[in-house]
């Protein structure tokens, strides 16, 4: 079993850095701090431990947001998508509990892969621009945090698809998916808690890390302005197709 103890300077360089990197995206870009760093960490360290890990990290960042941008939420948007959310994560624990390290690093780098031909397939076929109802709020929000409980992140973009359609402005659209998150990492958390996740090594680790995420998160929104958008997701896109398929070559 893998222990902070018998981690090499290499290795937990290697955790930093993933981290730094991961909020750097997700200070350009809004999101996919998950998404970075979980397939980075699991090189060095087994996934029950990354997803607790990276959960507990964007807590601490959405705590801080929610506080900053609360007056903006929109408060029906948010009823819409609470229930179905804390279900989807519920659900998604119950699986996570279940299955052993080996097939979920295999879950997790088939997910990027197929979530990084996605988004090249927006990218260069251009796919329309949709808008949907508010019954689009169920499916969607369950999906969204059974796979982030699952992966550690990717799935709260099907969140921002439904939001984006929904037309909100950019203050309400960024206040309520913030207030949205942290209400699933709440019960992320409660839940990887309650399943024994929370050990004190993995405790140790997201204190020494919070630094990393506060550095990165500020790089990330300071180089968000100077990178043109198709630009990034066609940075992102590659660097989670790499990501996935490196995983499951690992795996």
């Amino acid at each position: 079993m893998t222990t902070l103890e018998s981690l090499s300077w290499l290795q937990l360089a290697w955790i930093g850095l993933a981290v730094f990197l991961a909020y750097v995206v997700r200070g350009m870009s809004g999101f996919g701090a998950g998404l970075i760093a979980a397939p980075m960490l699991a090189f060095v360290l087994p996934v029950h431990m990354v997803i607790p890990t990276t959960g507990l990290l964007v807590f601490v960042l959405f705590c801080v947001i929610t506080v900053r941008d609360r007056g903006h939420v929109d408060w029906r948007e948010l009823r819409l998508l609470a229930a179905p959310t804390v279900i989807g994560v519920i659900v998604s624990l119950l699986v996570f509990r279940l299955l052993d390290n080996r097939l979920l690093v295999l879950m997790l780098g088939g997910f990027l892969l197929l979530y990084a031909i996605y988004m090249f397939a927006v990218q260069i076929l251009g796919l329309p621009r949709f808008n949907c109802s508010e019954r689009w709020a169920w499916p969607l929000g369950f999906a969204g945090s059974f796979f982030d409980t699952m992966f550690g992140g990717g799935g709260g973009t099907l969140v921002v698809i439904y939001m984006d359609a929904r037309g909100l402005a950019r203050m309400q659209f960024r206040a309520t998916l913030a207030m949205l998150w942290l209400i699933e990492m709440i019960a992320r958390i409660g839940g990887y808690a309650t399943a024994g996740f929370y050990t004190r090594d993995v405790l140790i680790l997201v204190v020494g890390l919070l630094p990393f995420m506060a550095l990165g998160t500020l790089v990330g929104e300071r180089l968000g302005n100077k990178v043109r958008p198709e630009t990034f997701q066609r940075i992102l896109a590659l660097l989670l197709g790499a990501s996935g398929i490196s995983l499951i070559i690992k795996a």
